[in-house]
């Protein structure tokens, strides 16, 4: 019989104490700045039905078709670990009916996200992800918004030379 392995699965890795500290002082001024713009803190699952991100990310995308940690329930049905976070929070803003809220809705969250992807140099099968969300409305300020909020976080967190570079896909 082999011995079992006593290390930390491929592309995963165990944060220690030290680097917690960062990661809580991170989250925090995170949530201050946040809810100083009105964002409200939501938690969602660390595993969705797999339709989920199949209708919200795209079903012939490469996180859907290669990179999703996929699996059949006891109950047939199929579930998905969360390869990132917007797909979670769409659900919840219409399972909950937050779409007769004033609008936009505004939400941020963190948490573990899971990709089967190649592990390399700062990539990880499991990652820790934090995003903010503004649903309900498609005017341009809000992303600005947006920017300038993240622009805030990195000069309240103190990190030096950050220049954000906007651009678009379509």
């Amino acid at each position: 019989m082999s011995r079992p392995r006593l290390e930390a699965p491929r592309g995963t890795r165990d944060v220690l104490p030290d680097e917690h500290r960062l990661r809580d002082h991170v989250v925090a001024t995170a949530a201050s700045v946040f809810a100083r713009h009105g964002f409200g803190h939501i938690t969602t699952p660390t595993f969705e039905h797999t339709e989920v991100f199949q209708r919200g990310v795209g079903a012939s995308t490469d996180i859907v078709r290669k990179e999703m940690y996929t699996f059949e329930d006891r109950g047939g049905r199929s579930i998905t670990l969360r390869p990132e976070g917007t797909a979670g929070v769409v659900r919840a803003f219409v399972q909950h009916g937050m779409h007769k809220l004033p609008l936009p809705v505004k939400l941020w969250y963190t948490g573990p996200m899971f990709r089967y992807e190649a592990p390399q140099a700062g990539r990880f099968r499991e990652h820790v992800q934090l995003g903010a969300e503004a649903i309900g409305s498609d005017d341009p300020r809000l992303d600005a918004e947006v920017i300038c909020m993240l622009q805030m976080l990195y000069d309240e967190l103190g990190v030096p030379g950050v220049r954000l570079r906007v651009g678009t896909l379509g």
